[in-house]
């Protein structure tokens, strides 16, 4: 199917065109970063300011940075301190009007920073923008592609879908009317930002594949973490009905939300093999909001939690296997047609 016709219109040549400031937060990754510098280096975007920070890696990622030359991209090398403060910290020294994070082992795709800009300039009402993106493996090989999904403010709060990934840009000024990242928050402080930028404006998705993400035995997806970790859930979804400015329909849907928290943390302990603290918590979800528990969407949540790591692997292996028998079925169709090859 073709791609549906745009209806933003292209920036113009000789435009005065919007600073875009890209923060990489890099900690032991060095394997992974050339691939992501090398993608904002190659966007066809020519007002990109670079920042990247490494975070007091153990690994070869100085070596890596060394390998740059200096008037590419500022980069710095400091003492470990998470990467909320790092990107924290990396937002607050750039320059940009529009603001973008791109995690160490990700890319962005052709194109990406240009669509952004695109997106926000002619929609004022937009505070950030997503896209979809592909999934990668450890080799760079696309294991599928995800359409991110069109989701409401409310599925954000109450249902805990958090629709920016990779590729997602934002404004400034909204940024630092919210406060930047919460740096209470370890596994979360992406969502705990996106909630209090979404009272700001609308978020945008851009249907388009524009970045990727790499999935991997040490990426943030199959990071354990503790049950400081767990809780973070309910202190993220208790914090946030104590303000001020939750929209009514959020508010109605409170018992809901309180019940998402749960499963959430249901699953951190899970995947941690915490399985008496996880039925604990299922316990809790089935209390505060019983016929939510039940629907498939949280069940796939919970077994996620219990197979984590060996469904991937299946899932990889899978994936590879069908994507070898399509190869072979392409070249038995060629060799049996000999008027199709060249």
């Amino acid at each position: 199917m073709d791609p549906e016709p745009r209806t933003e219109p292209r920036l113009a040549a000789g435009e005065d065109l919007p600073l875009v400031s890209i923060v990489i937060s890099s900690y032991n990754y060095a394997r992974y970063l050339p691939e992501a510098i090398d993608s904002v280096l190659a966007q066809d975007y020519p007002n990109v300011e670079l920042i990247v920070l490494d975070d007091g890696s153990t690994d070869e990622t100085r070596r890596v940075l060394e390998a740059y030359s200096l008037d590419l991209f500022y980069r710095e090398t400091q003492e470990n301190m998470g990467e909320t403060r790092t990107l924290n910290k990396g937002w607050r020294m750039s320059r940009g009007s529009i603001l973008a994070k791109l995690s160490a082992d990700d890319v962005l795709l052709p194109g990406a920073v240009r669509s952004a800009v695109e997106h926000l300039r002619t929609n004022p009402d937009t505070v950030l923008t997503y896209c979809d993106f592909e999934v990668l493996d450890e080799d760079s090989n696309v294991i599928r592609r995800v359409t991110a999904p069109e989701v409401s403010y409310r599925d954000m709060v109450v249902r805990f879908v958090c629709p920016p990934g990779p590729g997602s840009f934002f404004r400034r000024k909204a940024f630092e009317a919210v406060g930047g990242w919460d740096e209470r928050f370890r596994r979360l402080n992406d969502q705990e930002f996106y909630l209090r930028l979404g009272l700001r404006g609308r978020f945008r998705k851009i249907p388009e594949v524009l970045a990727g993400y790499r999935l991997h035995g040490g990426s943030q997806s199959f990071a354990e973490g503790d049950e400081r970790a767990a809780q973070e859930f309910l202190h993220l979804i208790s914090e946030y009905y104590a303000t001020q400015e939750v929209p009514p329909e959020v508010m109605a849907g409170k018992r809901e939300a309180f019940g998402n928290a749960h499963v959430q943390m249901a699953r951190a302990h899970f995947v941690r093999r915490r399985y008496a603290k996880g039925l604990a918590e299922v316990a809790k979800a089935l209390r505060s909001s019983p016929g939510n528990v039940l629907r498939p969407d949280k069940a796939r949540v919970l077994l996620h939690g219990l197979f984590p790591r060996s469904w991937y692997g299946l899932f990889v292996r899978l994936v590879r296997a069908r994507e070898f028998a399509k190869e072979r079925l392409a070249g038995g169709r060629a060799a049996s047609h000999p008027s199709t090859r060249r």
